[in-house]
């Protein structure tokens, strides 16, 4: 038998971020035709954006 498991959804917040419609059109046209919604995006942006901040914090 293989080892599969059941992923867990990790817990989330709902939050509500403004974003500059240029902003919008240009995650939108990233994202276009590829299996990624826009939250997908943005996570994965601020996500990268953290391991940045935290690199030259260790500086």
């Amino acid at each position: 038998m293989g080892s599969f498991r059941i992923p867990s959804t990790p817990s989330t917040t709902n939050k509500t971020v403004r974003f500059p419609n240029d902003v919008v059109e240009a995650v939108e046209q990233a994202i276009q035709g590829k299996d990624c919604t826009f939250s997908a995006f943005v996570i994965a942006a601020v996500r990268a954006a953290l391991e940045d901040v935290d690199q030259l914090n260790q500086k």
